[in-house]
């Protein structure tokens, strides 16, 4: 009951949460963004995108219902991006805090997600509704939320309070500093200041802390 109760006060956390740390202004050719010595490059950024509208596509059952779905993710390139940058930060600091996941423990999440959402096909459905994860990506988005889980209760963070919320955000923002995140100015910046709308549409900020709520396909 307490890991539920610290998982509800997690996502409403988070969902409001800002970025984290500075982006810096080295150019790099070809790169979408620079997290510590992982490059994204452009082409593999387009790629995940295509991944996402080519399942967007399948899921649709006509046209129109394609093209409302590309409207609601107008800024799919941006998202995306921020995510793939956010989950590397979270990353190095649970690296950092000892934190490891296990495929025992992605499965476990996997299976009450299933059940909750009716089958393996559902709850695909409803990370592509809800952020935008391709029904490939679902156990990488899954791992990402119990490695945030696993960070919280590793830094005895009590998302219930305004001081374990702290806690959590002060080592993610670290480890950003740390990794010297660098995005290519096309996509934005990476600014702690500031929120983003990828906050909302990132799988792990908003299941973290519920990961026994599925999102209902709208």
């Amino acid at each position: 009951m307490h890991r539920r109760r610290t998982a509800i006060a997690l996502s409403a956390v988070l969902a409001a949460a800002p970025l984290l740390a500075a982006c810096g202004s080295t150019p790099h050719p070809g790169a979408a963004a620079v997290v510590g010595q992982d490059r994204i490059t452009v082409a593999q950024l387009e790629g995940r995108v295509n991944e996402i509208r080519t399942a967007q596509r399948a899921a649709a059952t006509d046209d129109v219902q394609y093209q409302q779905a590309v409207s609601r993710t107008s800024s799919l390139s941006r998202d995306t991006l921020h995510s793939l940058v956010l989950d590397r930060v979270l990353d190095r600091a649970a690296h950092d805090a000892g934190v490891s996941v296990t495929r025992r423990d992605v499965q476990q999440l996997r299976t009450s997600l299933e059940q909750q959402a009716g089958s393996a096909k559902a709850l695909d459905a409803a990370w592509l509704e809800q952020y935008g994860v391709a029904p490939a990506r679902v156990d990488d988005s899954l791992r990402t939320t119990v490695e945030a889980q696993k960070l919280a209760a590793a830094l005895g963070a009590d998302m219930t309070t305004v001081e374990g919320k702290d806690t959590f955000w002060k080592a993610l923002g670290q480890a950003s500093k740390d990794l010297h995140v660098d995005l290519n100015p096309r996509y934005g910046a990476w600014d702690v200041s500031k929120s983003s709308p990828v906050d909302a549409k990132t799988p792990w900020i908003k299941e973290v802390t519920a990961p026994a709520a599925v999102p209902q396909a709208a």
